[in-house]
């Protein structure tokens, strides 16, 4: 077992990805607040208090060998923001009253349920990006009312930028179905029954909440 001489919010979550549960099996797991977990996931880079660390200590030291197995593999190291500079995709967090909008991406063996999204080539604004993509992908016409953040993407390295935007017209349409299979308004209560929880970055969930 590899031994962890200082847990960070990095290496708490993923624990918590290697246990396959959600902010709230892991709260209940450790015995901490949800917000603590929600805390890992927004702020990388912080190094919990002592007590939660030897909470942290426990969990790691009783989980089954399969689980720590996955835990070596989430925690290597990820690019940096300047690493990941060459590669940055811009995220539209798209809402229409009670409703937000996604995608569903084709991938290699499955299809997946995301938040429209496109890479940002030198030059060009993020926040253009995100709209003119949406607009592509969607055929919904939307306007940036806030940035939510940016981070390197824990599965893929690469850098993203987050913005939440507000419908202003059209209605959703697969206007790229090479890339997706499907688009549709979701109502935001139940974006989790889309996207993993532990998957969607904090700022985006504290949005809509």
């Amino acid at each position: 077992m590899e031994v962890v001489e200082t847990w960070t919010g990095r290496t708490a979550c993923a624990l918590q990805q290697a246990l396959r549960m959600t902010n709230e099996q892991f709260a209940e797991h450790l015995d901490v607040g949800v917000r603590t977990v929600a805390s890992w996931h927004s702020t990388p880079d912080m190094v919990p208090k002592n007590d939660t660390q030897q909470l942290l200590d426990t969990a790691y030291e009783r989980a089954p060998a399969s689980v720590i197995r996955r835990f070596a593999a989430l925690s290597r190291p990820t690019p940096t923001a300047a690493q990941a500079q060459a590669f940055r995709v811009a995220v539209a967090v798209v809402t229409r009253g009670p409703d937000v909008l996604l995608v569903c991406r084709r991938g290699d063996d499955a299809l997946t349920w995301q938040f429209p999204a496109g890479t940002v080539k030198p030059g060009r604004k993020a926040e253009v990006v995100a709209v003119e993509e949406t607009r592509a992908e969607t055929g919904v016409r939307c306007a940036v009312r806030q940035r939510l953040g940016e981070r390197v993407h824990p599965r893929t390295g690469v850098l993203v930028d987050y913005f939440l935007a507000e419908h202003l017209m059209g209605e959703a349409e697969n206007r790229d179905p090479d890339e997706n299979s499907d688009v549709a308004w979701v109502p935001r209560a139940d974006l989790t029954r889309f996207i993993p929880e532990q998957q969607i970055y904090p700022p985006i969930l504290e949005a809509l909440a």
